[in-house]
């Protein structure tokens, strides 16, 4: 039986360790440093140790003797603390730092996508403003998307409607120091039109299994609307990823990528996320790789897999993922994030929340905490984004209408969420019909 460590404190990390808990082949999850709805899960333990505290994680592994640790986040990963744990001799699924620049640096992303001819936006990386206003100039088609080239929990993507909007996210990225270190170098890059999916592979160097496709909605309001988020919502599977989107995606995108990583010297192990745009013709491009699982899309489908994470994880270590077999709830899930009303720019937190029941454990919905705390033995929000609540459903219309059902039991004074998350896949299927 296996003793697991997740590392992180989000809904991502709150809906692995409860999907981890749950595998028949698990003893225990430990979670570091967890958050308050993690510490309520059966069979899993908060740890006290940062996510940053790589030495201190080492050494909780090492004194528990721990057979796999998972790694939420990706900053960890594009540090190297799966080098550093596999040095130690520790199971830890994830990329190695060489690998994780995939995700860590949106300029070698693109350079990779680039070299081996895999289908993505048109692009062109600077590091100082004039020359990147001077190709803002030459552009003849608006909107157009700038991104931050390093890590920006998700939010380093500015939607850019004319020039002017364009050169002010140019001037607040490279001048204005608005990411950090992350947008020391950005990436201008065309804006495709489409719909957009998640398309997530465990891969264990060389092969690889597919996930359940799903769709995030990463504009904070309705109708895809206001700034970018870490993502308001998401729902699996994506019927906009029909068969033959599925068999594209897998020949002209996830093949080469394993392939090129592997003739890089660097074969991906971990899960790895593509995020695509589909245009009219059903043909994706790559919009951006994530090295782990998403976050909200990990919530929903942790709630549809069936089969033992632990053994699928340890097989891709072990690079034998070819000869697993993954089972799926065949029901659609769909999951609402309930926000800080004023994310992802200044919001408030320390409001109490009401209406989470944690005696009662219900087959077809869950709710996953993030942003949250105890303060005073109540339940705070501590975050921008709070909560996610998920349920499945016969179909994307019965997800969505339970869990905004649940949704609306809960409350605090400044929640806040989009109302719209499952309408794409709704208005798809109505035009396929």
């Amino acid at each position: 039986m296996n003793k697991i460590l997740v590392i992180g404190c989000g809904g991502r990390e709150h809906a692995l360790a409860w999907r981890l808990s749950l595998s028949t082949t698990t003893s225990h999850v430990y979670v570091a440093p967890g958050n308050p709805g993690t510490a309520t899960e059966k069979n899993v333990s908060n740890i006290d140790i940062a996510v940053s505290d790589y030495q201190g994680l080492i050494e909780f592994c090492l004194s528990k003797a721990i057979d796999l640790v998972v790694v939420g986040p990706e900053q960890p990963l594009c540090d190297g603390i799966v080098d550093k744990m596999t040095q130690a001799g520790i199971n830890c699924f994830g990329p190695s730092a060489k690998a994780a620049q995939l995700e860590g640096s949106k300029t070698y992303s693109k350079q990779f996508l680039e070299k081996y001819n895999i289908p993505t936006a048109a692009y062109a990386s600077f590091t100082t403003i004039e020359p990147a206003l001077k190709y803002l100039q030459q552009q003849n088609s608006y909107p157009i998307v700038i991104k931050a080239d390093g890590l920006a929990a998700g939010k380093g993507v500015v939607i850019a409607q004319d020039f002017k909007q364009a050169h002010h996210a140019v001037d607040a990225m490279l001048a204005g120091n608005v990411f950090g270190k992350a947008g020391c170098q950005i990436v201008i890059e065309e804006f495709l039109q489409g719909q957009e999916a998640s398309f997530i592979v465990i891969a264990d160097g060389t092969n690889f299994m597919p996930m359940a496709t799903s769709q995030d909605h990463k504009a904070r309001d309705d109708g895809d609307k206001g700034p970018n988020t870490g993502g308001m919502g998401a729902y699996t599977p994506a019927l906009v990823v029909d068969d033959a989107v599925y068999q594209k995606t897998i020949e002209t995108i996830i093949k080469p990528t394993i392939k090129g990583m592997l003739l890089d010297d660097c074969p991906f192990v971990g899960f790895l996320y593509a995020g695509l745009m589909i245009d009219d013709l059903g043909n994706p491009k790559v919009l951006e790789f994530n090295v782990r699982f998403g976050d909200p899309e990990t919530q929903p489908i942790m709630m549809r897999l069936q089969s033992n994470l632990d053994e699928l994880c340890l097989a891709a270590i072990n690079k034998n993922i070819a000869k697993q077999n993954i089972q799926w709830d065949q029901r659609a899930c769909l999951g609402v994030v309930l926000a800080e009303k004023g994310y992802p720019d200044a919001y408030q937190t320390g409001s109490i929340i009401t209406g989470l029941d944690h005696n009662t454990v219900h087959s077809d919905k869950k709710i996953f905490q993030a942003g949250t705390k105890i303060e005073h033995d109540n339940l705070v929000t501590n975050g921008g984004r709070v909560l996610c609540v998920c349920a499945l459903g016969s179909d994307i219309q019965q997800a969505k209408t339970k869990a905004y059902e649940y949704a609306s039991s809960i409350s605090w004074d400044t929640k806040y969420n989009r109302t719209d998350i499952g309408d794409k896949d709704l208005s798809h299927k109505s035009q396929i019909q």
